[in-house]
């Protein structure tokens, strides 16, 4: 009689932490993020939501890569996003500009903050779901606009203001509608197309890596305008797509 086999062994290594330490270390940066906001240091703060929003990019990629990925990651990810991307962006902007209209500017805060919170229950609701064909949206598009560039969108009055101008170029209320604005995006059903479906040949790899050099550079040396840029060229994307898309729409409910 053969002898029973031991229990699979519970131990991780160091190396397959790293994503979960890459989702803490971004939750610390849009609390920091927040704490800078209060403090006027508003520079300091959208570097940390950028930052965070490359940590959000890389951790799910490397859980994979290392095959670590698990549940309590996934709610990490979750709570790191709505941290970094739902709360910390809209105070940042109510500490820079909004303090006045006090109430009014509150309720867009709280209504952007209640958006991500939604556009994420429903993202992870339809994540733990298989495919389906009648999906409203093509395979390789978001369902609304990601947090994450919810966020830098929803900063984009900041970014402009601080990339030609030493204050605020917009008034008040036109920053709490836009507020509203992105925070609708996020739960809209409008196809946002997902970088994560983008395939390149190999041989093209060197001129993408360069390509993503040259933005780090641009992000460093020349961070407000390569923000608008970033921002402004994300929106004609969303625009490009929805327009791209109709005709499938279409198709599908005829």
């Amino acid at each position: 009689m053969s002898e029973p086999s031991p229990p699979p062994s519970r131990d991780v290594s160091l190396l397959q932490l790293l994503p979960n330490i890459l989702t803490i270390t971004a939750i610390c940066a849009g609390l920091s993020a927040i704490r800078f906001g209060v403090q006027g240091n508003y520079v300091l703060a959208v570097q940390l939501i950028v930052a965070a929003c490359v940590l959000d990019g890389v951790d799910g990629h490397l859980a994979r890569l290392l095959k670590s990925d698990s549940k309590i990651g996934a709610e990490l990810d979750s709570l790191a996003d709505f941290v970094n991307f739902g709360v910390a962006p809209p105070l940042v902007l109510y500490f820079w500009a909004l303090q006045d209209l006090r109430s009014a500017a509150w309720l867009a805060v709280l209504f952007y903050a209640i958006c991500c919170v939604l556009r994420l229950a429903r993202f992870n609701v339809a994540s733990r779901e298989p495919p389906s064909s009648e999906a409203q949206v093509p395979p390789g598009y978001f369902t609304g606009i990601p947090s994450p560039a919810g966020a830098l969108l929803v900063l984009l009055p900041l970014s402009i203001s601080f990339a030609f101008a030493n204050g605020p170029l917009l008034p008040d209320l036109v920053i709490c509608l836009h507020m509203v604005v992105i925070g609708l995006l996020m739960i809209s059903r409008v196809p946002t197309w997902s970088i994560k479906a983008l395939r390149i040949r190999r041989a093209q790899a060197p001129y993408v890596t360069l390509c993503a050099v040259l933005l780090a550079a641009a992000l460093l040396t020349f961070a407000w305008i390569t923000l608008v840029i970033l921002c402004l060229a994300y929106i004609a994307m969303v625009v490009w797509t929805l327009i791209a898309a109709a005709p499938r729409f279409s198709r599908k409910d005829s």
